[in-house]
């Protein structure tokens, strides 16, 4: 493996030019920072930092959803996947997708029409505000981190192959770089400037998937199945490749675990259901809705294309010994259809695709604690709202800088398989939390702490005591240290099912009933929008 490591690296050093790759890559930092400090000029109040002052159009929102959605892990995660396991890799494409169903037919108007500013104002509105809020702030910080940690560790391994850097230290000192632009980005732009810069993040990335695409499709006279041909030619596994069962056929119940995950956990996903908060009304929310899932379910098809393409055009064993592992599979293929240009193109845009997605993470985090704990719990809600920005502000900072240390502990994971993490800690902790808060009007608080924290807690146990952790070569302690006792590498079969169930017991054990009034004017404000946060705040 070591000789390939090196057979790999000098290819790459050959055909790589690290000079133009930095020239682009500064280029797109310049422009999306211009940006961000133009936009960050016109935020004078909270609800300019937190949700842009509701100011986008649907068509808008509809692109900044699908530049917060299109992570890291659907660009280069999920190519990575597809080209090293062929059709297993492809379901997280199609699980991704179809999430997006859920989130629309569920949640997205319902929360738009409830909310203000976070995820903790909806399930709040009728239960006891302390502990409610409380419990949806540590919820939304935990998903945050684990989403953060895939898109840092894409982070390090993209910028690694982009300028060369094969050593750990190197790479960690890449995650540090980007760890500090993310900040600056928050600090100054706030959402206004990590929505525009997510708007022009999402449409360069899909129109350099497509290009990618429509290449890889002439190489094979736009015929698909010339290109599964072709691939099944140059895999190691040869037509396996276009069945299920070469990544899960040994744990058919992981498999149907990460389907779980992917599924439920968009719909519970703090930083994307924050986004609903940015457009004027609900008909912009829907419209918004509507626009992302087209923009979404034209990249995850060209996601085959490039997936496939990687596998024949580039390889698996040499996706593998590559800087970045199974996520420089999308670099590579750009490396060998279009040579340095369209390397440092693509990098450029995936650097930024990483860039916007952990400032909007970011955000939400920050709004999560100042607004939901600070501003809501600490000051009961008497707080003033600049005070409450600038505590936003510090809150940055402390998260930046433990993403970066989180991105450097998981470098070389496969960074879709990390998404797929924080989707399960997000369908275990807030989707049951959310859907009962939305449909029945017999939850309770104590049924909505127990669902979150329950969900939550279970979620996390079972991810550090699964092979993701320990027991294997790709475990994050290797395989030298064991002690993983729970078989699946993603918990949602488990603790999905366990965050409703708390849920439901904690309501029908409790001996304190909600207000009945409250509950009324929930499922009034849900679904007519009666009495929604406005444009404008006066």
């Amino acid at each position: 493996m070591n000789a390939l490591h090196l057979l790999a690296t000098t290819v790459e050093t050959d055909q790589n030019n690290p000079v133009l790759n930095i020239s682009i890559f500064l280029a797109f930092v310049a422009v999306t920072l211009i940006i961000v400090i133009r936009s960050g000029r016109n935020n004078k109040s909270a609800a300019d930092y937190y949700t842009g002052g509701r100011s986008f159009t649907g068509p808008q929102n509809g692109f900044a959803i699908a530049g917060d959605y299109l992570s890291a892990a659907s660009f280069l995660g999920i190519v990575g996947a597809i080209a090293i396991s062929g059709y297993d890799g492809f379901m997280y494409s199609i699980g991704f997708l179809v999430a997006w169903l859920v989130a629309l037919l569920l949640v997205a108007e319902l929360m738009r029409n409830t909310g203000k500013f976070t995820m903790a104002d909806v399930l709040s509105f009728r239960l006891r505000q302390g502990p409610v809020r409380v419990a949806a702030a540590t919820t939304t910080l935990a998903v945050c981190f684990f989403y953060l940690l895939a898109q840092m560790a894409g982070a390090g391994g993209l910028v690694s192959l982009l300028l060369g850097i094969n050593d750990k230290l190197g790479q960690s000192i890449v995650v540090t770089v980007v760890g500090a632009l993310m900040i600056v980005y928050v600090l100054v732009g706030g959402m206004k400037g990590t929505t525009w810069v997510q708007i022009v993040k999402a449409f360069l990335l899909i129109i350099g998937a497509l290009a990618m695409s429509i290449w890889v499709l002439a190489l094979n006279g736009f015929n698909l199945s010339s290109l599964l041909d072709s691939a099944v030619a140059e895999s190691a596994f040869g037509a396996e490749i276009l069945a299920p069962g070469l990544k899960y056929g040994a744990n058919p119940l992981d498999f149907i675990s990460l389907a779980l995950a992917l599924v439920l956990g968009t719909a519970g996903l703090p930083h994307v259901l924050m986004r609903f908060y940015t457009v004027p009304t609900a008909k912009e929310a829907r419209r918004s809705v509507v626009w992302a899932i087209w923009l979404i379910g034209a990249f995850y098809i060209f996601t085959l294309v490039l997936g496939f393409g990687a596998a024949w055009l580039v390889g698996a064993d040499r996706v593998l010994a590559a800087p970045g592992g199974v996520n420089s599979a999308a670099p590579l293929l750009a490396l060998e259809l279009g040579g340095p240009l369209l390397l440092g193109f693509i990098s450029a845009i995936a650097f930024a695709t990483i860039l916007a997605v952990v400032a909007g993470i970011t955000i939400t985090a920050a709004t999560s604690f100042a607004h939901d704990i600070y501003g809501s719990v600490i000051k009961k809600g008497k707080g003033n709202p600049d005070d409450e920005v600038k505590v936003a502000r510090r809150t940055v900072i402390v998260i930046g800088v433990l993403a970066i240390a989180g991105g450097i502990g998981v470098q070389g994971q496969n960074i879709a398989f990390l998404v797929a993490l924080a989707f399960a800690v997000a369908a275990s902790a807030n989707l049951p939390t959310i859907l009962y808060s939305l449909f029945w009007r017999g939850f309770t608080t104590r049924g909505a702490v127990w669902s979150m924290y329950g969900g939550l807690l279970s979620a996390v146990l079972l991810i550090v005591f699964s092979p993701v952790f320990s027991g294997t070569d790709t475990s994050m302690f290797g395989a030298g240290v064991d002690f993983a006792i729970f078989p699946l590498s993603n918990p949602g079969i488990i603790s999905i099912p366990l965050g409703f169930f708390l849920g439901w017991l904690g309501s029908v054990t409790s001996t304190v009933k909600e207000s009945p009034k409250l509950a009324a004017e929930m499922s009034v404000r849900s679904l007519t929008g009666h009495g929604a946060e406005k444009a404008v705040e006066h």
